[in-house]
């Protein structure tokens, strides 16, 4: 009672130092359908200079008026510590809506997200913390940025407060962006094909200087094409698609500042050998030198994860940058008209990198086109400095222009043939992928889950109905006297009334239940019911089984089920559920076969409290202890 009160006279004081702080409370009111025009969390923000605050912490900030709107165009610049956005929404739909809020940046290293209903009196409730160095699996929703799933009732309004950290130093956007999720999977969809279609040309680009580098034997050819191979690591490892499809178990923040100094030496190396500065502008040279100092320097900071040191090195180089058109200009001056067009290119990626500065300092609005403008960028650059390596080719090779020509038919060729390989082999191990993924998941002689699909899925759904505070229960599975039928019809009988038997079970459920087997005729399902729902839907299904038969040279079989039903309870792990349903069970066969039996406390064996199924050896085993077959 005491804690309700507390609760209530927060939310009023928090409610009146948000209005007197100027912070306007109306909720942003969504629909479903959202495209991600809508966006949210600036209005209110709170700087945990300490990056150690806890909830409680932010409430108490909330109700002391400490939330004031973002004074720039959204970032928070170069900060220490975390940030703390408050943000209302309001469902206008006369039915619950799904929507995803999607983090706007991928430079984050952990979100999470607290909920409670406006009218609600209690305090808010987490429902996402997200984090980077986290598995990719984890994720609630399939997606390179943070993406945090929320469910609103018809006309319900829910308060939110969600914390950005970058750990120690870093930037921060601190908004969302409000989707339906069927509008986010478009949108997501055409931003990794677009993506996509950058990294692939920059990856042609950089095999035809491979090519060109064999056929001419010059180094800078060799150095451009590691350094397009560094640009598509480094920029799919900054926007966290590396996270999403290459390292999803073990990632780091780390590996963008290293795949990022890969990429800058890469690219110093390239300039000194394309402007040949030891030769010809050996003062200048000591600048590029200089440039892959420091790119070492990020690059042992990234290793040894000094974030600070990492980011200064990153500001460094950025402002070294520009140093490189300047070198490229004075070699113009001397007579190289491939170094005007280096100039151009490399300025183009100056203007691209220095709009992001903007942006991550908050002087510049975060949207989605600037958000891609770096990488497009690169790929302008790569373009435009292949055209300035063409121009030093022919200078180089000293040849006619018809022979020029024919050399840019057998590109064009070449570019055609590899494009056709690099589709043909990416289908084919697409598709590899897909059948090994399926395998890997499917019971071969049924078509449904294994046992190792089944665990990973079922536990999955426990947590999510757990959080989301769902019923639970777990129904086992066990075809009565199959060995007799093995005995009397043969495995093959056997094997086909196993099929029959899940091919029942799976017309008759829903595509949300888990359904699996465990091993022999040992089938469990997961459902999100009620006790009496369950209780309902097992003996729906024992009846659905009893009616199945299966023709055969020895005459019809026709066979039964057995039943055990256990029920979740707050904290239940699968492990609990699956010894549970298995005594249940038990007690079917031991009083007579096909039939429904739910576990009860008073039910259990004496010496089996203690026992595990946990690791899950082979299902003959599940219970802690051999149980002898009832008659």
């Amino acid at each position: 009672m005491l804690r309700t009160i507390v609760i209530s006279v927060l939310m009023l004081v928090s409610a009146i130092a948000l209005a007197d702080s100027g912070i306007a409370m109306e909720p942003v009111v969504v629909k479903a359908g959202e495209d991600g025009r809508l966006r949210t969390g600036q209005g209110a923000i709170w700087h945990d200079t300490s990056g150690t605050a806890k909830l409680e912490a932010a409430q108490r900030a909330l109700a002391d008026g400490a939330f004031h709107p973002l004074k720039s165009a959204g970032s928070t610049g170069l900060q220490k510590g975390s940030y703390w956005s408050y943000f209302a929404l309001r469902n206008s739909a006369p039915k619950a809506v799904t929507l995803h809020l999607e983090y706007v940046d991928h430079q984050l290293i952990q979100l999470q997200a607290y909920a409670r209903p406006a009218v609600s009196m209690a305090g808010f409730a987490e429902i996402a913390d997200l984090s980077m160095g986290a598995p990719f699996s984890a994720r609630p929703v399939f997606h390179n940025r943070f993406v945090v799933p929320v469910s609103l009732g018809a006309g319900e309004t829910l308060e939110f407060l969600v914390r950005f950290d970058s750990e120690e130093v870093g930037f921060v956007f601190p908004s969302m962006r409000i989707w339906a999720p069927e509008e986010l999977s478009k949108s997501h969809t055409g931003e990794t094909a677009i993506l996509a279609f950058l990294f692939g040309g920059i990856a042609l680009i950089s095999l035809f200087s491979l090519i060109v580098g064999v056929t001419t034997g010059e180094s800078s050819f060799f150095a451009y094409f590691v350094y397009g191979i560094s640009k598509i690591v480094a920029w799919g490892t900054i926007m966290g698609f590396t996270h999403q499809y290459v390292l999803r178990s073990e990632f780091h923040w780390s590996y963008m500042s290293a795949t990022g100094a890969v990429s800058i030496l890469c690219g110093v190396m390239f300039d000194r050998l394309f402007l040949q500065t030891r030769k010809y502008t050996p003062r200048l040279d000591y600048i590029l030198i200089l440039m892959m100092l420091n790119a070492s320097v990020l690059l042992l900071s990234a290793l040894f994860q000094i974030k600070e040191v990492a980011l200064l090195s990153i500001t460094f180089a950025l402002l070294l940058y520009p140093a490189s058109t300047f070198i490229a200009l004075v070699r113009w001056r001397q007579g190289s008209s491939e170094a005007a067009v280096f100039a151009l290119g490399w300025t183009l990626l100056l203007a691209g990198l220095f709009y992001q500065a903007l942006r991550d300092l908050g002087y510049v609005e975060h949207n989605l086109v600037n958000y891609y403008l770096p990488p497009l960028s690169s790929f302008i650059e790569m373009v435009t400095i292949m055209a300035a390596m063409g121009i030093k080719l022919r200078r180089v090779r000293l040849q006619g222009l018809e022979s020029e020509r024919q050399y840019r038919r057998h590109l064009e060729r070449s570019k055609v043939e590899l494009e056709g390989l690099v589709r043909a082999r990416t289908e084919e191990l697409e598709k590899a992928k897909q059948q090994a993924e399926q395998e890997a998941r499917t019971d071969p002689l049924t078509g449904i889950r294994n046992r190792r699909s089944f665990l990973a899925e079922a536990a999955l759904g426990i947590k999510r109905a757990q959080r989301k505070g769902e019923p639970v229960s777990l129904l086992m599975f066990d075809i009565d006297h199959f060995k007799a039928i093995n005995d009397s019809h043969g495995h093959g009988v056997g094997d086909e009334a196993l099929r029959l038997f899940s091919q029942t079970i799976q017309k008759k459920i829903r595509e949300t239940d888990v359904f699996g087997r465990l091993g022999g005729e040992e089938f469990a399902l997961l459902i999100i019911e009620t006790k009496p729902d369950s209780l309902h839907t097992a003996e729906r299904l024992r009846d659905n089984i009893t009616q199945v038969s299966l023709d055969c040279p020895g005459g019809r079989v026709q066979f039964t089920s057995s039943i055990g039903v256990a029920h979740s309870e707050p904290g239940d792990t699968l492990e609990k559920l699956l010894r549970q349903a298995d005594q249940a069970l038990y007690r079917a066969k031991e009083r007579g076969r096909n039939m429904v039996v739910e576990y009860r406390v008073e039910d259990q064996p004496e010496g089996i409290a203690g026992s595990s199924v946990a690791g899950l050896e082979p299902a003959e085993s599940i219970d802690a202890e051999p149980k002898p077959e009832p008659a």
